[in-house]
């Protein structure tokens, strides 16, 4: 199965989403079809065996909208703003001339006047709104584009009537212009607010280089960047971004990272180590081998899954598709109803009526709903961006947002993922820094964690180790070697014990060291006991105060880890968790998982390895460590590229506040809609004497669509 992406013009309102999205799922081979209507994208999902990206667009193109393969750039989204510009220009131009001679239509050459100009608007600059009508009336549905034609129509052929028939009070052009006009101007600020809804993929995508510098045999030559292979040799100067990801070959330099890390400090790079796309050169002169091209560039993965996470839709969504695919029939009933109502109930007139119907066909429109979830979850997702949190999938920020249970892997997710030799007790006979050297010295040869982490202790206080002999090691108990006139023996306590050597004198500090948690090596000289050392996994220095704030937020903090229990105890009670299961495989800490949402906990799972990879799936969300392996990023619904612990704490406050805005979305939607549709029908007449006009009801249905994206926007202004 394939996932791609395409932009999306020529829909009206989220019911044109809707008919998309049904008519793309009955084409064979197409698994799911999402498409968000705040940002004009399409997500499907299909089998490249049956169908292709050219087909995918022919469907969209025979529903009558427009279609791009891709993200689609900027330039094209600033074009389409230009073009919803001019039309406005246009219209209100138009639409200013008519009403200005609003007292004088008794005049049969301003009547003309009037007619020739509104004929103009009216299959011009509305013509949008009559093909919109075909295609969705033609597949059987109803979107914003029949109540704007309709509206618009009513009131131009009553008008169109009037003026031939001489009906001079029943002449007034003028709604239908400024209706157009007003409708144009809510589709601009929309447009122009969802394209600041937007910005943060846009700015993702623009900040990647668009040439790199190419290393050939004649010397240096500038090439596109989508022209650079795997394997190439590029050249990086000071100032200057990484056109792809590779790896340094000549050079040291401080790198710029903050797009990838958040970070921003930075980091000193040197040869052999890789550098992401994108981040940037900030001192030396670099010389650097492509690894990752194009669409495999970290940042093109995240700007993949940044595009995938809006077009996703959140659970609370459906409600808004509901009630806006049964919403414009159910205004044209009312639009009747209110003609009829006041047309034979009354004394106002048929004209009054008539004005009266179609303010509200117009200003009834399932706009506002259909952007209240999108565009706060577009919000969303930019601001977790910003802060180091990368959101795959756009539901997760409400499932987030209800989680109770937080499970925590232990070994690089709540610590650091690294031993540390933290203590050592040699016997009374033996200096410690002896005994730090000859530590090393039968660490020397191996690459096991507490080996290299012993190296690690005795050169950062300065000891040198001399050459060592005969090493020979016994797999999973430790290693024999000679140093100097010595013989090492360095292991486990039942190693030693089987050479014969007495380990009573060093029990004590082993229980003492073995109760904080830490793992012990041994060590003994020519036959005798020499010592032992503890070594431990430090915890993260945000750890206890994530699980502490997890805890205020009313969340259970259980540690789920492979790792034996009197480590596990210790680790749990350094962060003050609520619970611990200790000594787990990767499928029991799976059954942990599933068992905790038997008992009606919505769990969030957080981990960095492989192992943990089956648990990050079944957790109602997944949260992957940015340190951690390919395959638990892969797996999990939020990564934390930071790698810290206070971002899960942070994740869980942004889903919170996200799904906050859309509750706020769609109660001003309904609400708006609860009070606009009856003032529009007329119902604040009979006390107050007050109407609605249909050109004002159009501005009205406009700017409310306006309100919810701009409430979208202020979730940007929150603090994390």
């Amino acid at each position: 199965m394939k996932r791609e992406n395409f932009k999306i013009s020529g829909m009206s309102c989220v019911n044109c989403a809707a008919r998309i999205e049904k008519g793309l799922r009955e084409k064979g081979g197409v698994t799911s079809a999402t498409v968000n209507f705040a940002i004009s994208s399409l997500l499907v999902e299909y089998d490249e065996k049956v169908l292709t990206a050219a087909d995918i667009e022919e469907g969209v193109k025979t529903l009558g909208y427009g279609v791009q393969s891709g993200s689609g750039s900027s330039n094209k989204e600033a074009e389409e703003l230009r073009r919803e510009r001019s039309w406005l220009i246009f219209s209100l131009a138009i639409a200013a001339i008519i009403m200005s001679t609003m007292l004088i239509h008794d005049n049969r050459a301003v009547g003309w006047l009037n007619l020739i100009l509104a004929t103009l608007i009216q299959f011009s600059a509305g013509l949008t709104f009559y093909r919109g009508s075909w295609y969705s009336l033609k597949s059987g549905s109803a979107n914003m584009d029949v109540l704007v034609a309709l509206g618009t129509s009513a009131a131009y052929f009553y008008s169109l009537a009037a003026f031939f028939a001489g009906w001079h009070g029943g002449v007034f052009f003028e709604t239908s212009s400024m209706l157009i006009a007003f409708i144009r101007l809510g589709k601009y600020l929309e447009g122009g607010a969802r394209g600041r809804a937007s910005r943060a993929l846009r700015e993702l995508l623009d900040l990647q280089p668009p040439f790199g510098r190419l290393l050939t045999d004649k010397g240096e030559e500038e090439i596109p960047a989508n022209l650079i292979k795997s394997g190439d040799l590029l050249l990086v100067r000071p100032g200057e971004s990484f056109p792809v990801d590779g790896a340094i070959i000549e050079g040291t330099s401080d790198l710029d990272e903050s797009i990838i890390t958040g970070e921003s400090m930075p980091v000193l790079k040197k040869c052999g180590d890789r550098v992401t796309g994108g981040a940037v050169n900030l001192s030396g002169l670099l010389q650097i081998r492509a690894t990752a091209v194009g669409e495999e560039t970290a940042l093109a993965r995240i700007v993949r899954m940044v595009q995938e996470a809006q077009s996703d839709k959140a659970p609370i969504q459906r409600f808004a598709d509901m009630v806006s695919a049964r919403f414009v029939p159910l205004v044209v009933l009312i639009s009747v109803s209110t003609f009829f109502g006041w047309y034979l109930l009354s004394s106002n007139g048929a004209l009054f009526a008539f004005k009266l119907a179609v303010a509200v066909m117009v200003i009834a429109c399932p706009c506002a709903m259909g952007l209240a979830t999108p565009t706060a979850i577009m919000a969303g997702s930019g601001v977790g961006l910003a802060n180091g949190i990368l959101v795959r999938r756009g539901s997760v920020l409400e499932h987030i947002s209800r989680v109770n249970l937080v499970m925590l892997d232990k070994t690089g997710t709540i610590t650091v993922g690294k031993p540390l030799l933290t203590d050592f007790e040699p016997i009374s006979a033996m200096d410690g820094n002896r005994f730090l050297e000859e530590l090393a010295a039968a660490s020397a040869h191996s690459l096991h964690p507490l080996s290299v982490a012993a190296c690690a202790a005795a050169a950062d206080r300065g000891i040198t180790v001399g050459a060592v002999s005969d090493y020979e090691e016994f797999k999973g108990r430790g290693v024999s070697c000679r140093y100097g006139t010595s013989q090492l023996i360095m292991g486990n306590r039942r190693l030693l014990e089987e050479r014969g050597i007495d380990t009573l004198p060093s029990q004590q500090a082993a229980e003492k060291f073995a109760d904080r948690g830490a793992s012990t090596v041994w060590l003994a000289s020519d036959g005798a006991l020499a010592g032992v050392a503890a070594f431990s996994d430090q915890v993260k220095n945000d750890a206890k105060e994530a699980i502490r704030v997890l805890r205020q937020y009313g969340i259970t903090c259980i540690m789920l880890t492979g790792d034996n229990n009197r480590v596990a105890a210790a680790v749990a009670k350094e962060v003050a968790l609520d619970g611990y299961m200790a000594e787990l495989l990767p499928e029991q800490k799976l059954e942990a998982v599933k068992g905790k949402q038997a008992e009606g906990f919505r769990v969030a799972m957080v981990g960095d390895g492989i192992n943990d990879a089956p648990s990050l799936a079944a957790a109602d969300v997944g949260i992957a460590i940015g340190s951690g392996t390919d395959v638990a990023k892969e797996t999990g619904d939020i990564v934390l590229v930071r790698s810290s612990l206070m971002d899960v704490a942070r994740a869980i406050k942004l889903g919170r506040k996200t799904l906050s805005k859309v509750k706020q979305n769609l109660f001003w939607a309904l609400f708006y809609n609860c009070i606009g549709i009856p003032v529009a029908a007329g119902a604040l007449y009979p006390a107050f004497a007050i109407t609605l006009n249909p050109e004002y009801a159009g501005l009205a249905m406009a700017l409310s669509s306006v309100s919810v994206v701009t409430n979208s926007l202020l979730l940007k202004r929150e603090r994390l």
